[in-house]
């Protein structure tokens, strides 16, 4: 279903339907007509607001879960909701100073990090997420151990003394005194430098036909390079927090999904792609139940936010996970305030 546009809703029946979100948004519970004449100051019969709202329902942007119960936002509807109604509201000096205590206590990166997170889930009452690549090794010494015929081990050490193993393919034709020159040629020429760094170089020389190699030990260089900085690309660190702060006191009636929720949040590749698409754009992005097909079950939303660099580079994604009746004029901007906050820790 394709949500209207909100100009085409009338005055009144945009009113009804924001103060019937908000309200909804509060609670947690379905909402009825006399609630919302009593509450809003529309000064509108219950039986004008009832009218209305069945409007809206028609309009596929509000729903009864049941005959006799009030009326709720569908997951359209809060997509209109946060798209064209929504007044976000910044986070409070407590809740800056809360996040940037956490950030600041000692210990290392993935320590603040972690700190940083359980942070926003608690002023955010969802759970919190951060993902940012994982910490790329200085280069110490590279080799290649052959296994067969056509297939070797790739080792690498790093500067921290950290050893990581990738089998690669050789090219036809390569020998055994190959394997050691592209070896050494690593060694020699890539200490000291990050894989990132190692690609770059290790392209250049190439390119320009400075690498003192024939042509089957420059192809195992080019694959000994690839096999760890493509692997590194798809091995970000996903950090989760707060998983607890889902089975609140609203969540008694309705265990079903949000045991389908934690099952979910178990299921961390998945969150860190979800995650990983969030990375274009400067704003936080949306995702409203099933608008997602991983949450669609749940019911649940992600807000997520790239983290840049001062060089504007995307280097990680916060965001948080909860209802989809979570707060979002207040979650929006605590998301934006941590991808601050984290952009700093990362610098």
């Amino acid at each position: 279903m394709t949500t209207p546009p909100i100009t085409e809703l009338s005055e009144r029946a945009r009113d009804v339907f924001r103060i019937a979100v908000e309200t909804y948004l509060d609670s947690g519970q379905p909402v009825g007509s006399r609630t919302l004449s009593k509450l809003s100051g529309l000064n509108l019969s219950p039986a004008s607001i009832r009218n209305v709202m069945q409007d809206l329902e028609e309009l596929g942007l509000l729903a009864a879960p049941h005959t006799s119960a009030g009326r709720m936002p569908t997951d359209h509807g809060l997509r209109l909701f946060v798209d064209g109604m929504m007044q976000a509201m910044e986070p409070s000096a407590e809740e800056r100073a809360a996040i940037e205590r956490r950030a600041g206590e000692a210990g290392s990166l993935e320590e603040a990090l972690s700190n940083t997170t359980a942070a926003l889930s608690g002023l955010s009452a969802c759970a919190g997420m951060v993902l940012v690549p994982k910490h790329e090794p200085v280069l110490r010494q590279f080799s290649f151990v052959p296994l067969s015929d056509d297939r070797a081990l790739a080792v690498l050490v790093g500067d921290d003394g950290s050893v990581e193993n990738r089998v690669v393919d050789l090219p036809p034709g390569l020998n055994h005194e190959a394997l050691i020159a592209a070896g050494n040629y690593l060694t020699a020429t890539l200490g000291g430098a990050t894989l990132a760094e190692a690609r770059k170089r290790i392209a250049r020389q190439i390119r320009d036909e400075q690498a003192a190699l024939d042509s089957a030990a420059r192809a195992l260089v080019e694959r000994g390079i690839a096999v760890w900085t493509e692997d590194g690309d798809h091995r970000p660190v996903l950090i989760v927090r707060g998983q607890a702060r889902l089975l609140d006191e609203a969540a008694a009636d309705d265990l079903e999904r949000v045991q389908q929720l934690l099952e979910e949040l178990e299921g961390k590749q998945e969150i860190a792609r979800l995650l990983d698409s969030a990375r274009e754009g400067d704003a936080a992005r949306i995702f409203i139940g099933a608008e997602n097909k991983l949450f669609a079950l749940s019911g649940s939303s992600v807000i997520a936010k790239p983290v840049r660099a001062l060089d504007g580079r995307v280097v990680g994604v916060v965001g948080v996970i909860g209802p989809t009746r979570l707060n979002y004029a207040r979650v929006v901007p605590m998301v934006d305030f941590t991808a601050a906050t984290v952009a700093r820790l990362l610098a």
